[in-house]
């Protein structure tokens, strides 16, 4: 029996409230379980120097976690004066996972910064976040879109992501944090609406995995991925 007394192929609930911060383009606050994240999107009528000219825009991403978000107090980066590596590696996975899934020629010269604030964590914070982004950046192009048509959609499919892992012997579906702390393989899954891979970041904490288990795992992930595009269209109302 897991922790939670789930099944090996449930998912925690799965809440994400559209619109919850008032300021923001777009914004969504993605629940996953315990692990909740504050999620906006930011619009900028222009692109770093690298795309200046190119007819592109850009999707970048930055995270962070509040001082309590965990069950001890972690002190804010900003006060020790640098980023964690941690912090560093999940906000890159966040921005490639969108980019992903966004026509950068449609958007047009236009860049989102997407910031994943984790409010509470139980495991799970960087899937959180990134399925919470394609919300908050979905909401964000839908204002654009009223305002300023685009001639074709520039986030023509869905992105989510997952944990899956090994856990006492047996492959589980999103990970908490008293199977993510003691799992003998950890597996994160960014997939997209229409089948396929965005990334995997897969580890064996313990013991080599082999190719069956991989596959196992994969095979969880899109379960729990259709779940939460489901959830994420619903967010939109669509």
């Amino acid at each position: 029996m897991r922790p939670s007394g789930r099944a090996a192929d449930m998912m925690r609930n799965i809440e994400m409230v559209p619109g919850i911060a008032a300021h923001a383009e777009g914004s969504c606050l993605v629940k996953f379980g315990q692990t909740h994240v504050l999620v906006t999107a930011s619009l900028d009528e222009k692109v770093p120097p690298f795309l200046k000219g190119r007819g592109e825009g850009w999707v970048t991403a930055e995270y962070g976690m509040l001082p309590r978000a965990t069950h001890s107090r972690v002190p804010r980066e900003a006060a020790r004066g640098r980023q964690s590596g941690r912090t560093q590696e999940i906000q890159r996975l966040i921005g490639r996972s969108l980019r992903a899934v966004t026509d950068m020629k449609a958007l047009g010269e236009r860049q989102y910064t997407i910031d994943c604030d984790v409010l509470q964590a139980d495991g799970g914070t960087r899937t959180a976040a990134i399925s919470g982004a394609w919300v908050a950046l979905r909401l964000a192009l839908d204002r654009l879109h009223a305002e300023q048509p685009f001639a074709s959609d520039p986030l023509p499919r869905q992105v989510a992501a997952v944990s899956c892992g090994v856990w006492e012997g047996t492959v589980v579906l999103d990970l908490d944090y008293a199977e993510d702390s003691t799992a003998a393989t950890d597996g994160n899954f960014v997939l997209t609406s229409d089948g396929g891979i965005a990334e995997v970041q897969a580890t064996a904490e313990k013991e080599p995995f082999d190719e069956e288990l991989f596959l196992r795992m994969l095979r969880l992930a899109r379960i729990g991925c259709g779940q939460i595009f489901a959830a994420q269209l619903a967010a939109c109302g669509r």
